[in-house]
């Protein structure tokens, strides 16, 4: 048997140090790719949590506005149903005569009182009465024109009448209040 040559021990040996050099870079390359994978689902889950708390935090910001809305304004429909009430009301202790008031003075005097109190219940919760005066500038984000009319010694866009007042709930107009208002031409 002829011996092996140094050279040719040398590459075998070479040949197995380079085949376990490229097994050993196979292995961290998987490695690598490995974490790689693992960091990449990472970041999704992360980037996954952070939407969803973030959508929690929106769904709760929501659901405060929208209880607060619902405090302030839920009974909206209520109040404005009892507007005609405080119209009526008012109206009977306005057009009652002097003899009336005297005769009845009492049902007169219980008829403010509870108009009164109608008031109070009214402001407790927010409501507030828009009561425009003769003279006044009509405003159309509070104001109703119910008629126009040239009356001498007014200016156009001039109250001349207040038919009914108008009422806020919070921020926001009720019933805007009914006016009528100079049409008189500038002079």
């Amino acid at each position: 048997m002829a011996e092996p040559k140094n050279d040719d021990f040398l590459d075998d040996i070479e040949a197995a140090e380079a085949e376990e050099l490229a097994a050993q870079t196979e292995e961290i390359d998987d490695a690598a790719l490995e974490v790689e994978t693992l960091r990449a689902e990472r970041d999704e889950y992360k980037d996954r949590f952070m939407r969803a708390l973030a959508d929690a935090e929106n769904a709760r910001k929501r659901g405060d506005k929208a209880r607060r809305e619902a405090e302030q304004y839920g009974g909206s429909k209520l109040a404005r149903d009892m507007l005609p009430v405080f119209d009526n009301m008012k109206r009977a202790v306005e057009f009652a005569t002097e003899e009336q008031k005297v005769v009845s003075a009492a049902l007169i005097e219980g008829v403010e009182l509870t108009m009164r109190a109608l008031l109070d219940v009214f402001n407790k919760h927010g409501m507030q009465v828009i009561a425009p005066q003769v003279g006044d500038r009509f405003d159309p984000q509070v104001h109703e024109a119910m008629f126009e009319a040239p009356v001498p010694g007014t200016k156009a866009g001039d109250i001349i009448q207040v038919s009914a007042e108008g009422f806020m709930l919070h921020d926001r107009l009720l019933r805007p209040a009914q006016v009528g208002v100079s049409s008189m031409p500038a002079s």
